[in-house]
Parts: structure tokens; C-alpha cells; sequence
């Protein structure tokens, strides 16, 4: 058709005499050119990934279709292993600005089956790209775990703090009411809680969180908490606040890479290895004068492992018209010399340490009282022991000293 449009339009007149003579054979390559088309837009309607036919856009019996939010990073994309593992259908949607493109490609390795995985690149800042992606896709639930999580960040920058944690959470909130989706399973922390008083931290502790991060991700707890009392919102909420994470996979096939940029903000796990590795000359160590026994913070630090095992039993409790709320962690704190003493065992290398002033927005002590979730959700955390969890990420850092290598 385009070559004889493009003859029209020339005012040669022995160019119209000679479509005229050729306009019989034409017709029959227009008609075979219509049939050729017609058929190939039945065979790709019939192919997984086209348009609504997807088996991503569809609700199967018998299988559970997990939308996992910030999937590529750290926690996110050790979750979405777990979920992959236990045969939940997965899609995970990230803007790669905190994670690593190279998780998600460890889990296609793993799980390269048609409508096991898909990936979408996405902001969950953008309104019409998050309803894009629920109207072309059929999920069961929501793992939201995206979201800007440095406390010393969020002293720095607390706006970008308040919209991508609250503000993202609200639009996946409007997302999910939109396109039916019931069962939420919401990524908090127990920064919420601020400072308390009194030691170990029940979810009946009272929230006066003292940084942004911790103001944004009570603010996003509000918010679903008043959803889902809503009339007609008919929703499962799990709301998970955990407490210091460490660890990766015991299988060596994921494991932490923050963006070189942010080693300053990040955990002081990250922060061991690199001066394990001599990507630093050594570790800084911000607050020697805390009120605890040795003056540094006390911490619970909780396994990744565990911390995505909560994740999958909540999801498997979960209940319409009703909301958990749990906190994750082991019930014992740590104070950060007896983690640094930990790391230099589990890594065989004397780091170097550096003793600072405190940082922003820190506190002194916080650990978990894990009785509640223990008991509802029959979850205990089995990977306690702070050098072997150390031990088994300082493997996987050793094999990756660049993370996941380039994006």
C-alpha cells in the first residue's frame, strides 16, 4: 500500500497509466498482504505476552500472582527468591535507582519458565505508569518494600523522603482499590517507634519516630491503616516492622549491593566488608557515649532470611477485613562493638575502627519483643547467630567485591 500511495501523489501521468494496467495484480498481493496480516495478529494474540492474553494479566487457580515493589533491591529481591521458590507467580517493579538490575537477572536465570517471572521498569511516583501496570496485570497481592531507607539520608533530604515512601505508598493504596486488589503486605520499620522507654519494643509500643524515615513510614502505616477501615475496601493487611537487617542468601546467589554513593548511609554491615575489602581505609563508628553498657547503639539484628520467611507466612495468614501488625526481630540487641567484633571474625580481617560523633536522627537502643509474632504467625527467627549470618554474606561479597557488576 505505501508504494502506491507515494505513486498517487506524483502528477507524472504515464506513472497513473502504469498502476492502471498493474492495478489486477495489486489487488491480489493487497489481499494476500491482508490475509498475511490478519494472521499474524492471530498468532501473536495467541502468544503469552501480548496485550490482556498474558499469563501475568489473568487470575489462575491455584496460583498466586505477588506484585513485588522494589524487587531488585536487597530485601526486596531476596523475597522474591522465596516467593519464586515456594511457586508464587512474581513481578517485580523498580526503578533501579536503589536497586540492582543484576538480582533481578539471577532470578530469570533461576526461574527462566513462562509466567514464573516478569520485570517492569517503573517509577511508583508516576500515577498513570502505576495504573498502567495493575490494569495489564492480574495480582492477587502486593509486597510493597520500595522505598528510600537510610535514616542519616532522611536527615538530609526528608522531602524525597515524604514522597517516595508516603507519597509512592498512597498511589499504590489508590492502585490496589481501583483494580480489586485486597491483600497488602506492607514493609515498615521500627523507626516508627522513635526512642521508647522502655526495652523490648511490643507493637503496642507508642510511634514517635524522630527522624523522616521514621515519620515517613508511620505516615504510610496511617494511611493504609485508614484504607483498609474504609467502607467496601474489604482488605488483608500485614504491616511488618523490622528491625536491623543482615545476612543473604545461604546459597550464595544473592546478596547486598548498595550504590557505591550511598556506602556512607547504608548498614554497618556494608560498611564492615568494605573495609574488609579495602574499599576503606576502615570503619567509622558514629556514638561512643550512648547510655549503654559500652557506649555504642544496640541493635536486633534479624537475617534477611527470616525476615523474608515473615514475609511469606503473613502473606499466607492474611485475612480480608483484617489487619496484622508484627514486629520482626530476633528479641536480643547487640551493641555495635559486639557486631564490629562479630564482623572481624567472620571476615578473619582486624578492620580498622573509627570512633565519630553520633549520627542524626539515631537512638541509643531498640530490640523487639518477637512474643506476637511468634504466636499468630508461628514465626521464629532461626539464623541468630551474628557471625555465621555475617560469615554467609561476607562470601557472597567476597565473590562479588563490585556487587552485581554494570545495570
Amino acid at each position: 500500500m505505501i508504494p502506491l500511495n507515494r505513486r498517487a501523489s506524483l502528477p507524472r501521468a504515464g506513472m497513473e497509466y502504469f498502476d492502471a494496467r498493474r492495478k489486477p495484480h495489486n489487488v491480489g498481493k493487497i489481499i494476500a498482504a491482508l490475509v498475511l496480516t490478519t494472521l499474524c495478529i492471530f498468532v501473536l494474540k495467541q502468544s503469552p505476552g501480548f496485550g490482556g492474553n498474558s499469563v501475568f494479566s489473568r487470575h489462575e487457580p491455584g496460583v498466586t500472582h505477588v506484585l513485588v515493589t522494589g524487587g531488585a533491591g536487597y530485601i526486596g529481591s531476596h523475597a522474591s527468591l522465596r516467593l519464586l521458590k515456594d511457586n508464587y507467580r512474581v513481578t517485580i517493579v523498580d526503578n533501579l535507582s536503589r536497586g540492582n538490575m543484576g538480582a533481578v537477572k539471577v532470578l530469570q536465570e533461576l526461574f527462566p519458565q513462562p509466567g514464573r517471572l516478569q520485570f517492569i521498569f517503573a517509577d511508583l511516583g508516576d500515577q498513570k505508569s502505576v495504573n498502567k501496570i495493575f490494569s495489564a496485570n492480574a495480582f492477587d497481592a502486593v509486597m510493597h518494600f520500595a522505598a528510600v531507607a537510610y535514616v542519616g539520608e532522611s536527615t538530609l533530604e526528608p522531602l524525597r523522603y515524604y514522597h517516595n515512601i508516603t507519597s509512592n505508598t498512597l498511589l499504590i493504596l489508590e492502585a490496589m482499590a481501583s483494580h480489586g486488589v485486597k491483600t497488602l503486605i506492607y514493609s515498615s520499620t521500627c523507626a516508627t517507634y522513635g526512642e521508647p522507654e522502655k526495652m523490648p519494643i511490643t507493637e503496642a509500643t507508642p510511634q514517635f519516630p524522630i527522624n523522616p524515615y521514621g515519620k515517613a513510614k508511620k505516615m504510610a502505616e496511617d494511611i493504609i491503616l485508614d484504607f483498609s477501615k474504609s467502607k467496601g475496601a474489604d482488605m488483608a493487611v500485614m504491616i511488618l516492622r523490622y528491625f536491623n537487617v543482615i545476612g543473604s542468601d545461604p546459597e550464595g546467589r544473592l546478596g547486598e549491593a548498595p550504590r557505591p554513593e550511598l556506602r556512607e548511609h547504608g548498614r554497618i554491615s556494608g560498611a564492615c566488608f568494605d573495609a574488609a575489602l579495602g574499599v576503606i581505609p576502615g570503619l567509622k563508628v558514629k556514638g561512643t557515649d550512648y547510655p549503654t553498657a559500652d557506649g555504642t547503639c544496640i541493635r536486633d539484628y534479624i537475617d534477611v532470611t527470616d525476615l523474608v520467611d515473615a514475609h511469606v507466612k503473613a502473606l499466607n495468614k492474611a485475612e480480608p477485613r483484617k489487619v496484622g501488625i508484627y514486629n520482626v526481630g530476633t528479641g536480643r540487641g547487640r551493641s555495635v562493638n559486639e557486631f564490629v567484633d562479630a564482623c572481624k571474625k567472620a571476615t578473619g580481617v582486624d578492620i580498622k575502627i573509627e570512633y565519630l560523633s553520633r549520627r542524626p536522627g539515631d537512638y541509643a537502643e531498640v530490640y523487639s519483643d518477637p512474643t506476637k509474632i511468634n504466636k499468630e504467625l508461628n514465626w521464629t527467627a532461626q539464623y541468630t547467630d551474628l557471625k555465621e549470618s555475617l560469615s554467609v554474606a561476607w562470601r557472597w561479597q567476597k565473590l562479588h567485591p563490585h556487587g552485581y557488576g554494570k545495570n
